[in-house]
């Protein structure tokens, strides 16, 4: 990934934390954080990657929201960011957060002394 697709990642990430968490209003839509956005080189797709307060049900709940709003959310990524072509989003769950949860309690497992 290159240096502007870098930053216009950055910058999306940004304002897709304010849409998400302040201009939808759809109940299905849980506790969310925006961990990281890649956008490819050319700029023409996004995935968003996220993490959700719950169960796999609230999650999945959450993603089949997300996935109805994609338009709303892709054209208000669109006025907020001047770019000639907005990315075409596509959301995924951050598993990392839940992989360094699990290693840690492995690791106290293995050594209680710490």
């Amino acid at each position: 990934m290159n240096l502007r697709a870098n930053r216009v990642g950055e910058q999306m990430k940004k304002e897709l934390s304010e849409i998400i968490g302040r201009k939808i209003k759809d109940p299905r839509i849980g506790f969310v954080t925006v961990t990281d956005v890649q956008v490819t080189g050319d700029l023409q797709q996004a995935t968003v990657y996220l993490t959700v307060l719950g169960d796999h049900k609230q999650r999945e709940n959450t993603l089949n929201a997300l996935e109805k709003a994609k338009g709303f959310i892709r054209s208000e990524v669109g006025h907020r960011i001047r770019l000639r072509k907005t990315p075409e989003l596509s959301f995924a769950i951050d598993e990392s957060i839940e992989y360094g949860n699990r290693i840690e309690t492995l690791l106290k497992e293995i050594n209680p002394d710490k």
